[in-house]
């Protein structure tokens, strides 16, 4: 329905740990930002504080894998996770250039619930993350791949093919 799924996002508690243990088993390399600037926030449908977030990529093939430490009690979907599961997948990610409202409008007519959106940079896609009340595993990301963000990921997947194991960890100021 929304095309492939093109990433799994983790939340976790120690997001360099994280990227170590995943370089162990070969994924990488990590493009990780310590600060990540998010411009708008809502939770629940409602305006909220902005989280703060270190956040990190890297492609194992084609799918990115997302980790996602929040180094705040703002609240969001990332600290509902936490307290709930505790460090563990968190959702599947589609991504689209041109679709992100119709996409967000078939999740909720399917009784999907916007958990938390917004807008990480000033000049980059929207996000939307949607749960439903009665299947609590599927979480769902709407990511809308404009303003430099579907380049971004097609970097991080072509370092991925070209990563020979050394320097698993790219800081990006």
């Amino acid at each position: 329905m929304f095309g492939p799924v093109r990433q799994v996002g983790y939340v976790v508690e120690d997001i360099e740990r994280a990227m170590l243990q995943w370089s162990s088993l070969g994924v990488g390399p990590w493009f990780y930002k310590e600060e990540v600037v998010t411009t708008e926030f809502r939770y629940r449908g409602q305006e909220s504080t902005l989280p703060r977030l270190s956040i990190a990529l890297a492609n194992s093939g084609d799918l990115q894998l997302e980790l996602i430490q929040q180094r705040d009690d703002a609240p969001s979907l990332y600290r509902d996770t936490l307290a709930k599961q505790g460090e563990s997948a968190q959702h599947v990610a589609y991504w689209t250039r041109d679709r992100f409202d119709e996409f967000c409008a078939i999740l909720t007519a399917q009784g999907y619930e916007d958990g938390h959106s917004g807008r990480m940079g000033a000049q980059r896609g929207r996000f939307a993350y949607f749960f439903h009340p009665d299947l609590p595993s599927a979480m769902v990301e709407i990511s809308e791949s404009t303003g430099g963000k579907a380049e971004y990921f097609e970097e991080v997947r072509k370092a991925a093919f070209a990563w020979d194991g050394n320097n698993p960890i790219l800081r990006i100021s």
